[in-house]
């Protein structure tokens, strides 16, 4: 509770100094944003990824959260070229609709709705999807629909050079190959790996503003619309099928798919330049609007 606490403070902070004259706002949100990008994520990649045991019986929770990004990939890529959205808004669409808040939010929801007993499977989602797409599709597709797009052959080079992703691959062999992360780094990696909400959070506070013409957008209401809702719902129609129907994988994955956009998906569209506005505000107002959403959904699983 107190490190819940202590990032709603950062939130406000940021808002506040974002207001105070004579502050640094653009410049601290970029350092913020480069402390994530480049050491919190890094850390915790080499903190959970070589824990993970590969099993053919972790695909199917786990792959609901590459299920989403890529259908939000399909339908938001689809409809911004039908319908000439612009690269920018079409590519933080996809990223930050993309990709759930399996974590900070997601656990503590998981471990008050169904206990500790639901965590090893937010877990699996979190690390095993969420965690690993953020390293890695986020990355194309900012490179992709980013203020500074690539072509086709530069894709890959951006991609290996952005330090989330070599840190991913890195670890993703140590877990093929059981190599654990060594004991003595431990620590000092779930240190940084705390400071992730409440950096995350100051740098949305630093960025984010709210008026009634973002409100009345209608990408917002897109982006929450295939979030909160569409997502989980089809999460729900197909994973029945490969899940037991009252089972508590498939609630905590259902509910998982339906948690409000990640927040650091929305620093790292904000890095590429990807409506940084819309970013902000699908992350943080995403959280509180999703508690009505998580409430429906958990009483229709039962």
């Amino acid at each position: 509770m107190t490190g819940v606490i202590i990032a709603i403070s950062c939130l406000f902070l940021g808002l506040f100094l974002q207001k105070a004259p004579g502050f640094p706002t653009i410049k601290a949100a970029r350092w913020v944003q480069a402390y994530l990008i480049n050491v919190v994520l890094p850390a915790l990649a080499l903190l959970y990824i070589p824990a993970i045991k590969p099993s053919w019986g972790l695909l199917i929770p786990i792959s609901s959260a590459w299920f989403t990004f890529l259908l939000s990939w399909l339908i938001f890529g689809f409809l911004g070229k039908k319908l000439n959205w612009g690269k920018n808004t079409t590519g933080c669409l996809i990223i930050v609709s993309g990709l759930a808040n399996t974590s900070f939010l997601g656990f503590p929801v998981i471990e008050g709705l169904y206990g500790r007993e639901g965590l090893p499977t937010a877990l699996l989602i979190d690390q095993g999807g969420s965690f690993l797409i953020v390293s890695s599709l986020s990355i194309l597709v900012g490179s992709l629909y980013g203020n500074h797009s690539e072509s086709l052959s530069n894709v890959p080079l951006k991609i290996i050079k952005f330090p989330p992703f070599g840190f991913l691959v890195g670890t993703l062999i140590m877990s093929l190959l059981n190599v654990p992360t060594p004991e003595v780094l431990i620590p000092i990696l779930q240190l940084i790996g705390k400071t992730m909400p409440p950096m995350a959070l100051l740098a949305i506070g630093l960025k984010f503003s709210v008026d009634l013409d973002s409100l009345a957008s209608r990408f917002f209401w897109y982006g929450l619309g295939y979030r909160l809702i569409l997502a989980p719902a089809l999460v729900w129609m197909i994973y029945r099928n490969f899940l037991p129907a009252d089972s508590l994988d498939l609630k905590v994955t259902v509910l998982e798919s339906g948690m409000a956009p990640m927040i650091t998906g929305s620093i790292v569209a904000m890095q590429f330049g990807l409506h940084p506005r819309l970013a902000t505000l699908l992350s943080g107002l995403g959280m509180p609007i999703s508690a009505a959403s998580l409430l429906l959904w958990y009483y229709l699983l039962g």
